[in-house]
């Protein structure tokens, strides 16, 4: 029988966990990006950003969630530490709403969640209606889960020893601390361990007292994953915001915790519902602590900062800066992470191209060989960012989050070529018109560094279509792929022309010009790979194919895109 009573009891646990996993990542797919931008405009001060940690948390159903994405963001400084304190005050209440919401007796509203859940989700190709289906689902399935708990503890009260571990619960508030601490931290949920609280207090498995204990429990175990997930070891810096939620947290516990039995005698007077009681007593106890800590956090802010300073700057730059291992739990903001690692690695490829013209021009060793060092930083960013993205992959990714990821590989992957082209082929040929002392004739010198200026330009705006994914700036791309072309084949002619007038500088660079052209050219078709995928989202990919030899029927695909 007891067996029986802890396997249904695991069973209900497991699908509450399952029921608010489905929960968070249908909000995250269906608002991933609109919570981000939420984020960005609501810390001009810690009373908007309390207001959006409340309200981000409230549809993530995941304190742990919120502390991690704002841990990145302050841990690089985009955020400040006194709003992201304030963020962090607000999510504790946000992940108190939906256990106040399930308090109420709705268990009847489970099966109109899964019809709604079943249609919206298979109602056809990904889409925000299907996002939100997996939510009802999820919803549901909690619903259900507690329906499971209240049903399984209601006869196991009288059960052999039970009446022995609710004694000894009820009688050391510190151990009933502990455990709803470890058990949250174990679950990585304050939701579901204040939810089965409320189940145990509503089967009377618990005394009220112990229930309450078992709540501040919960509250410390929530501050303590982001703790581990959310920081890392290379930068103090990020260490910052979790424990000052801990903090937080600890002392509203500490205030609480000698005055917890006049507050249950309290608190059943006013509520007889054990299970509401529960929940609202959770609630109380983190709108108390914001309201203590809204105004005390520039000093807690600045203890951190004592505590905790700035890391030294990283002296290795083939060692990634943006690659959080903490945001693989959340797919938006790792995909984030990434793309601006891979912008990184570009703007090294820029200065690398930058570089080497400059050295072909002006003979200057130095360059050549700081070009080459780059490039083995690029190969080591290159490396980073595809394990980074290959881990993230392993996940539940839905097709967006799918076809972002492989954007941003592919992205690397041509970088990297680029690189390579740039110190194998062009610093070779550098060093090679170094050696020899050579010189091109004013008006081949003068060709080759439009060609290499349009060649950059190419590469900045292919960075805004890599974050944007704007169609017209791919066009853009494509229009001057082809146009290359034609400026290409008329260089090298004018070439040829000055080859035949016998000018011995062009005979002296015959080869190397030709090579430069070309290499410049082959770097601007890897540029130009980044367009495909956002033509083909488009629509326009298969036009701009017929039409890519011809720079103006290009330009009319846009003017009239295909239906």
């Amino acid at each position: 029988m007891g067996s029986m009573v802890l396997l249904d009891l695991m069973g209900g646990v497991a699908l509450l966990l399952w029921g608010l996993h489905m929960v968070h990542s249908g909000i995250l797919r269906a608002f991933g990006p609109d919570l981000r931008l939420l984020l960005s405009k609501a810390l001009h001060n810690r009373f908007s950003a309390l207001a959006a940690g409340l309200g981000l948390t409230a549809l993530l159903q995941s304190s742990t969630a919120t502390a991690l994405i704002v841990s990145s963001f302050a841990a690089e400084g985009l955020v400040g530490l006194v709003p992201a304190l304030a963020i962090m005050l607000g999510a504790n209440i946000g992940t108190t709403l939906i256990v106040q919401v399930l308090s109420f007796n709705i268990t009847a509203v489970a099966p109109v969640l899964f019809v709604f859940g079943l249609v919206a989700f298979r109602s056809g190709p990904r889409s925000r209606v299907k996002d939100l289906g997996r939510v009802s689902i999820g919803l549901g399935l909690m619903l259900l889960a507690l329906h499971i708990l209240i049903d399984t503890l209601a006869p196991a009260e009288n059960a052999p020893g039970v009446r022995v571990l609710l004694d000894a619960m009820t009688g050391d508030p510190v151990l009933c601390v502990t455990i709803g601490a470890i058990l949250t931290w174990l679950v990585h949920s304050s939701v579901a361990s204040v939810l089965l609280v409320m189940s145990l207090a509503y089967a009377h498995f618990i005394s009220p007292y112990a229930a309450l204990a078992l709540v501040l429990g919960a509250n410390l175990g929530s501050a303590i994953n982001p703790v581990f997930e959310g920081a890392r070891r290379d930068n103090p810096a990020s260490y910052r915001l979790p424990l000052g939620n801990l903090f937080n947290r600890l002392v509203g516990i500490l205030l609480v915790a000698p005055f917890l039995r006049p507050i249950t005698v309290l608190l059943q007077a006013w509520q007889p519902d054990l299970a509401k009681m529960a929940a609202e007593f959770h609630i109380a106890f983190n709108v108390g602590t914001a309201i203590i800590f809204v105004g005390l956090l520039d000093g807690v802010a600045r203890l951190l900062t004592w505590l905790l300073p700035d890391r030294a700057p990283e002296t290795d730059p083939s060692k990634p800066r943006y690659l959080d291992e903490s945001a693989l739990e959340t797919p938006s903001l790792a995909l984030a992470d990434a793309a601006r690692e891979t912008l990184r690695m570009g703007d090294m490829v820029e200065t690398m191209l930058r570089n080497v013209m400059t050295a072909l021009m002006t003979n200057d060793r130095g360059l050549v060989d700081q070009v080459s060092r780059m490039d083995n930083d690029v190969d080591g960013l290159d490396e980073a960012i595809k394990l980074y993205v290959t881990g993230l992959t392993r996940g539940s990714l839905d097709e967006r989050e799918g076809k972002r990821a492989m954007e941003i590989v592919s992205f690397a992957i041509n970088l990297e070529h680029i690189g390579d082209i740039i110190d194998k082929n062009l610093s070779e040929l550098a060093a090679k018109k170094i050696k020899r002392r050579f010189q091109f004739s004013a008006e081949g010198a003068e060709e080759l560094s439009a060609f290499h200026k349009r060649i950059v330009n190419s590469l900045r705006i292919a960075f805004g279509v890599f974050m944007s994914g704007d169609p017209n700036e791919a066009r853009e791309l494509l229009t001057e792929k082809a146009e290359l072309r034609n400026i290409e084949l008329a260089a090298t002619e004018r070439h040829l022309d000055r080859l035949r007038e016998g000018r011995p500088e062009t005979i002296e660079t015959t080869s190397l010009h030709l090579d430069v052209l070309r290499d410049l050219r082959r770097i601007h078709s890897h540029i130009c790979s980044v367009a495909y995928p956002v033509l083909d989202a488009a629509g326009y990919l298969q036009a701009y194919r017929n039409a890519e030899r011809n720079p103006a029927a290009i330009s009319a695909v846009t003017t009239n895109p295909p239906r």
